[in-house]
């Protein structure tokens, strides 16, 4: 019976040998397949470390800076540095841009808490960065009634204008109420009909740039309360302002405005194009006019170029162009992201009459071409009449060498709508190490169960079951993200020349970003969500049980201890995995992407939370607040174990009156591995430094993708019950190789038999060698 069950270890021991082997070659070739067949290559960034300096970013071949720098690396300072004038005292201003007081409003005053002055920080015509002198505002005003004071636009232009000019000179302190006075003020400033000073008109442009610094939040709420299109009415008579400025072009940070005068000599189109710089904001030099082009002409550093086709008709006609969309709030679009949303109008002066023009334009979105892909876009136009996008009379013109084209049978405010694609993309070595980690674990974890199973007679129930449960679900755990983790989405790639073109086919998209729906890739996510939670509930109650065991040592285990403790492992996870998939579909209502509230589009994970949406996040409060309160308890309870009893000699427990240091190292690590205390280092990885997350991160990953191996290493081979097999096994495989190597000649016998006997009459070795005195070298000396 003996030899039989010998027989079984041994055939288990190679049968887990060849799994671990099958398992780890599997894992590779299947890797190696999907990396062929996806064409992956590690790309290296063009960019040397840390190239665009002051905050600049690296996006499609150059550095994109912020407004207070220019040059190729960001370094050359565009800015006016901090001043003072009379009593008012200025921070850094940007070129370009007015820069508000630091003295405030008194509170008492209707304009409490608003700067008190502004201050232009401009470039001369020698090249020279300089400060203008200080505009000085009344502390007795506020948006609100400059708005009653519409009706004295005649009279008070000027004065209206500046004071909105000033108010609005903080865009981060505008609320919704703010913005839409600020919009209607100026909106009737630029009215033909409330025959408003021209220098008033002039300052209503700063404003209208200033007020587009805004958040977008903040203009959604505002077009929420508006009732009079305050919006709509500025866009309207902005475009009137357009055609009387001669030949003149004002550009603002957030806003470009140029008028075209044309004689009965012009051509038939007027070509106006909008360059690339340094940084997202429109400049001075940034756009340029053609009066005889006949067609488009767009370079590399064309961002848009519109032609517009006036056919017979010589009268003026005006371009403006919107840094943002944030003016045009849509109710068939919705942006998410930051991508720039260009809106270019252009339009001629009809005066009454109805002129056969037509525009084509071409636009070269700017988006971080490593991060997203341009899924689809649609050439579209703002309709007044249902204020919200419109594609009728537009229609795709083809796209080539990055520009999106479009062609339009009318004159009015256009723009592309675009979808975007994100690009995932991860550390090619941490994806390796955390494959071959997972490879190991689950074949250490195998062989752990099974193990467990087998050995179950000479051990107590309630250990094995407890190991035996945190090993399964850390299994299938590890299987789920080796297997499951990937979503299949990123197989979808879309390429520039894959845009879709077609004329045929020029429709709004819903969002700027596009996620193709994937429930098996949002079940993935849920499983590892529940087997993850399992995992740290076994964990925890591992900790519970060695509590009772060598804490309580005196005290039997509660009733029904294995029962309870299974319906908490098991259960618990099951119903926070149910009530949080649950309450999002509750909260998402019926929407098709409701599922991207719970996972991620990269990889079939819970969704990372925003920083403004943190505290009301799924992911904080059914993963990281009951992970984290497992792990604090299990802390707890490892460093009151390894205080009484590791390291610590009992007398009470015969066990550690003896035991060595190397050992009592090996226990500890024992239990820290069960406990799942490495897992605090996931904490470290929220670090906000890229460097130190990224050290965290491969730590982590290198000891918490290999736990099941840890385990396998400290509950299995560690055992005396699998040493001993694995030692017969060794023995067996030794005696086999022994068969076949030829006996020693006689010779070496004899000389093996003189050199002991010699030795034994040396009387202070004689009682070091006399473990040499069994059988074995009496037969040695047997030999004549």
């Amino acid at each position: 019976m003996r030899s039989c069950h010998s027989c079984n270890i041994r055939v288990l021991v190679a049968i887990v040998c060849g799994l671990l082997t099958g398992v780890i070659l599997g894992l590779g070739i299947w890797r190696l397949a999907v990396r062929i067949q996806r064409g992956v290559s590690t790309s290296v960034s063009s960019n040397p470390i840390q190239f665009c300096r002051n905050g600049g970013t690296w996006q499609n071949g150059r550095c994109i800076c912020t407004e207070e720098w220019k040059g190729l690396r960001c370094t050359i300072a565009n800015f006016c540095e901090n001043s003072t004038y009379l009593s008012y005292t200025f921070a850094r201003i940007p070129v370009g841009r007015y820069g508000p007081s630091l003295e405030k409003c008194p509170s008492g005053t209707v304009n409490a808490g608003n700067p008190k002055a502004i201050r232009l920080c401009s470039v001369n015509e020698y090249g020279e960065i300089e400060l203008q002198n200080v505009t000085i505002g009344s502390c007795t005003e506020n948006l609100q009634t400059l708005e009653t004071q519409i009706e004295n636009i005649k009279t008070e232009s000027k004065n209206i204008s500046t004071e909105a000019q000033i108010l609005t000179a903080n865009a981060s302190i505008l609320t919704a109420e703010n913005i839409t006075s600020a919009t209607r003020v100026v909106g009737q400033i630029f009215n033909k009909t409330r025959g408003a000073e021209l220098q008033a008109k002039r300052v209503a442009i700063t404003t209208v740039s200033q007020i587009l610094d805004a958040s977008e939040d903040v203009f959604q709420r505002a077009a929420e309360i508006d009732r009079e299109n305050s919006f709509s009415t500025l866009i309207e008579q902005m475009e009137s302002y357009s055609f009387s400025l001669g030949d003149e072009t004002v550009v603002e940070p957030n806003i470009a405005i140029q008028s075209v005068t044309r004689g009965n000599d012009a051509g038939s189109s007027v070509l106006f194009s909008v360059q690339k710089g340094s940084s997202d904001s429109l400049v001075s030099g940034g756009t340029s006019i053609n009066k005889t082009a006949d067609r488009l002409n767009p370079d590399g550093q064309t961002e848009l170029q519109i032609l517009l086709n006036t056919g017979e008709n010589k009268n003026p006609c005006g371009f403006v162009v919107y840094q943002n969309n944030k003016l045009f709030q849509s109710k068939a679009f919705t942006a998410t992201s930051d991508f720039s949303q260009k809106i270019i109008s252009g339009k001629i002066d009809a005066n009454g009459q109805n002129p056969d023009v037509s525009v084509q334009m071409v636009f070269n979105p700017t988006y971080d071409r490593r991060e997203f892909q341009l899924h689809t876009y649609a050439c579209v136009y703002w309709n007044f009449s249902t204020n919200d996008w419109d594609t009728q009379g537009c229609q795709k013109d083809g796209n080539s060498a990055g520009f999106l084209g479009c062609r339009c049978n009318h004159t009015t405010n256009f723009a592309v709508l675009m979808s975007f694609k994100k690009d995932y993309q991860y550390p090619e070595s941490l994806d390796i190490l955390s494959n071959i980690g997972c490879a190991l674990s689950i074949a250490g974890l195998a062989l752990t169960i099974i193990f467990q199973i087998v050995t179950r007679k000479i051990r107590k129930t309630s250990v094995t079951w407890v190991l035996v449960s945190l090993c399964t679900s850390m299994l299938i755990f590890n299987l789920l993200f080796v297997f499951g983790i990937e979503n299949s989405n990123k197989n979808l790639k879309i390429s520039d020349s894959g845009i879709n073109a077609n004329p045929d086919t020029n429709e709004i998209p819903v969002r700027d970003t596009t996620d193709n729906p994937n429930p098996s890739c949002t079940a993935i996510a849920a499983l590892l969500h529940y087997f993850l939670l399992v995992t740290f509930t076994w964990n925890g109650l591992s900790a519970t049980q060695l509590y009772f065991l060598l804490i309580r040592t005196m005290k039997p285990l509660p009733p029904h201890f294995i029962l309870v403790i299974s319906l908490v492992g098991w259960g618990v996870p099951a119903i926070v995995v149910g009530v949080t998939v649950g309450v999002i579909y509750a909260q998402s209502g019926n929407k098709s992407l409701w599922e991207l509230d719970y996972r991620q589009e990269e990889i079939c994970w819970l969704a990372i939370p925003r920083s403004d949406n943190f505290v009301k996040s799924p992911f904080l409060w059914s993963f990281i607040v009951p992970v984290t309160i497992i792990l604090i308890t299990n802390i707890a309870i490892f460093i009151t174990i390894t205080v009484k009893v590791l390291w610590k000699n009992n007398q009470n427990l015969t066990s550690t009156k003896k035991v060595s240091s190397f050992k009592k190292i090996l226990n500890t690590l024992s239990i820290a591995v069960v406990f799942g205390v490495t897992w605090i280092l996931a904490y470290a990885m929220l670090i906000n430094n890229d460097d130190i997350r990224i050290v965290f991160s491969y730590i982590f990953c290198l000891f918490n993708t290999t736990q099941g191996l840890q385990i396998f290493i400290l509950y299995t081979v560690r055992t005396k019950v699998f040493q001993s097999e694995a030692s017969k096994m060794l023995k067996s495989l030794s005696s086999s190789f022994d068969r076949v190597k030829p006996l020693p000649s006689a010779t070496g016998l004899r000389l093996r038999a003189r050199m002991y006997n010699m030795l034994r009459v040396i009387p202070s070795l004689n009682e070091r060698f006399r473990l040499l005195e069994p059988s074995g070298v009496t037969e040695e000396t047997s030999f004549p």
